[in-house]
């Protein structure tokens, strides 16, 4: 198991032999960890639109894919893990069924001993059912985007979404949160402009806790604590940690 935000070798990160990838590379599924680890992902390839996004990033020249095992390792005991499994319903050849890869990430928490302070996430939820099968004492959490090119609730559509493990969202009443209950979630993680005050205060009223992703300015953190979600998902912590002192608020 290997940490990558993408499930093939993105040419705006990866280098093999100093060279950038002139194109999209092999699925990471397809190659050896030997193989993998060829790969210089210290840094974003500064001609690409994606470096531009993340201007203060520092580089870190010769670092390569991490396992799993490896981030353990090196963690601490008190850190708790949030951990993607990152499968999609459209693209099966990109990596394995989203079963047996919550069946291999469980195994991996499991050797590593951090069950306890673990959290699967997925926007494919047959992952998330997957894993509550197969180990009940872990949490998942019911990722979610609605709107724009990424739509995983798909409400307009004739048929439940590939992406909701065939849940149907008008069974639910047409909520996301009452949905990601149905699914035995126990945080729904919405994309942060899809959060508002109604949603926040149903899904919680549910028991699930609210932990939007990726908000990354200031004041939209400031804005989507005030409609008290349980926490953020951030590029930036360094930020998240100012915006939550000028709230008089702590990181637990």
């Amino acid at each position: 198991m290997v940490i990558s935000h993408d499930p093939f070798l993105n040419p705006d990160l990866a280098r093999l032999d100093g060279q950038w990838l002139a194109a999209p590379g092999p699925a990471i599924r397809t190659l050896t960890l030997d193989e993998l680890k060829r790969y210089d992902i210290g840094r974003m390839n500064p001609a690409s639109k994606y470096a531009q996004q993340f201007p203060g990033q520092k580089p870190a020249d010769g670092e390569r894919f991490p396992t799993l095992e490896e981030l353990f390792a090196i963690a601490g005991p008190n850190v708790h893990f949030n951990i993607e499994i990152k499968t999609d319903p459209g693209r099966p050849d990109l990596t394995l069924e989203p079963e047996r890869f919550a069946e291999l990430a469980i195994a991996a928490i499991r050797k590593g001993g951090t069950a306890a302070r673990t959290t699967i996430q997925s926007f494919d939820w047959r992952g998330l059912l997957a894993a509550r099968r197969l180990a009940p004492d872990i949490a998942t959490a019911c990722l979610s985007i609605e709107g724009g090119s990424f739509d995983t609730v798909q409400r307009a559509g004739s048929q439940p979404s590939p992406w909701l493990a065939g849940l149907d969202l008008a069974a639910h009443g047409g909520s996301l949160p009452r949905l990601a209950q149905a699914a035995g979630c126990a945080v729904w993680s919405p994309f942060w402009r899809n959060v508002t005050a109604a949603n926040v205060k149903e899904a919680q009223g549910l028991g699930l806790k609210v932990l939007p992703w990726t908000v990354n300015n200031p004041a939209d953190m400031a804005a989507l604590i005030d409609l008290k979600v349980d926490g953020l998902i951030t590029d930036y912590p360094d930020r998240a940690k100012s915006v939550l002192a000028t709230k008089g608020l702590q990181i637990r």
